[in-house]
């Protein structure tokens, strides 16, 4: 390729498109929001509705249930940048050897740090099969969380991030996997066949999340019986509730993040409300320190025992145990099986400031990148900032579950 002056356009175009090779857990989340922001300067935030749920009645007398939606809002707040320095002359180098040189690791480690940000939703998460601490080794272990999504009845298509350990623990058990060609994007090159009726990607971004400190027996406060009840009114916007809990040692840390089961409180389907054989699973919202006496958990999904938005099976008893999923400090890897839907990502056009002499911004498949270029007459430098501007939020993250192995 002949060589040519490179211009902000020329380096944003290339940079855009080394952004999008590299990209995996992004690709697999909703992204249809960011024409909303970009088209309707709607400001940083947007507001998304929940659908309403319904409930089946038995027999011939109406039984009236509340259309009220629910919200969440997403909000476009996390700037991240690289920043690239060079001589003068190096922007006579052809498009392909610029890229090379100074754009292709640079846009890996932004495009890195965006599937980190996704992969990061996992805190919001309740659902964990399998065993903490085991390595998924094959079909069997791989298949309780397309169980789990099947009996909260969550809809196909749907996607797995696992760690590389986990996945290749799962490749082992495959005798013809895809052979490996550096031409190909980080997605297609993270790829497993189908397994279960989801794909399987494998992401080095999959977080490693540090179990709470949750020394002591919790159990469910004697004085509140109907602990953390709500209904969907009070909840709809968060899904989350309050509990009350004794039983943990005074210092004892719980993270946002840590996953647990109330004894008796099982879960339910959320379409045909039947109680299934399990106990639902809660994750701790924010993080608290134990005060020896009782604390409140800020936690979801929200503890609602009846109607169209019914969560469990019955209300906590009065001195219910709680048992928290791994080992107390323990550290295990966040796996993360999902549909689309669960999560969102959002990256808008950023402005180009009038100020800026050489600028430009490129747009394409729900990416958008801008590029700002200074020069230091002194040194014959050129200075170029290349900026993404975006946000990420767990939509409904009922329609996710975090995935181990299995301990069999």
């Amino acid at each position: 390729m002949a060589s040519t002056l490179l211009t902000p356009s020329l380096i944003a175009k290339e940079g855009l498109m080394q952004l999008d090779n590299n990209l995996v857990a992004a690709k697999m989340v909703y992204r249809a929001y960011e024409a909303e922001f970009g088209e309707s300067k709607i400001g940083d935030t947007l507001t998304i509705r929940k659908p309403v749920k319904y409930a089946v009645r038995s027999g011939s007398v109406a039984q009236m249930q509340d259309a009220t939606e629910g919200k969440v809002q997403i909000k476009v707040d996390t700037q991240r940048g690289v920043d690239l320095r060079f001589p003068t002359k190096d922007l006579t180098l052809s498009i392909d050897r610029f890229a090379e040189r100074y754009l292709k690791h640079p846009m890996i480690a932004l495009a890195n740090q965006v599937d980190l940000d996704v992969l990061s939703l996992y805190k919001s998460v309740w659902n964990w099969v399998g065993t903490p601490g085991k390595t998924l080794d094959g079909y069997k272990a791989f298949i309780a969380a397309p169980q789990r999504l099947d009996e909260m009845a969550v809809p196909s298509p749907r996607t797995a991030c696992l760690s590389p350990a986990d996945f290749y623990g799962m490749a082992s058990s495959f005798t013809s996997l895809h052979v490996p060609d550096v031409a190909k994007t980080a997605l297609e090159k993270s790829r497993l066949p189908l397994v279960g009726n989801t794909d399987c990607y494998a992401s080095q971004n999959v977080v490693n999340y540090t179990v709470g400190n949750h020394a002591g027996t919790p159990v469910i406060s004697g004085a509140a019986q109907a602990s953390g009840v709500t209904t969907w009114l009070a909840a709809k916007d968060t899904d989350e509730t309050t509990i009350l809990v004794d039983g943990l040692t005074a210092g004892a840390t719980l993270n946002a993040g840590d996953v647990f089961t109330i004894a008796g409180v099982y879960a339910v389907n959320p379409v045909t409300k039947q109680v299934l054989p399990y106990l639902q699973q809660f994750v701790v919202k924010a993080p608290v320190t134990a005060t020896g006496a009782t604390d409140a958990l800020t936690i979801s999904p929200a503890i609602i025992v009846s109607g169209q938005y019914q969560t469990v099976g019955a209300a906590p008893a009065a001195n219910a145990a709680l048992t928290f999923a791994g080992t107390a400090g323990a550290n295990y890897p966040q796996n993360l099986v999902f549909h689309e839907n669960a999560f969102a990502l959002c990256m808008v056009p950023m402005e180009l400031p009038e100020g800026a002499a050489k600028k430009a911004r490129q747009s394409y498949n729900g990416l958008s990148i801008r590029v700002i270029c200074d020069y230091d007459i002194v040194n014959d430098i050129n200075m170029w900032r290349l900026d993404i501007l975006y946000g990420v939020k767990p939509i409904y993250p009922d329609l996710a579950t975090r995935l181990s192995g299995s301990a069999a």
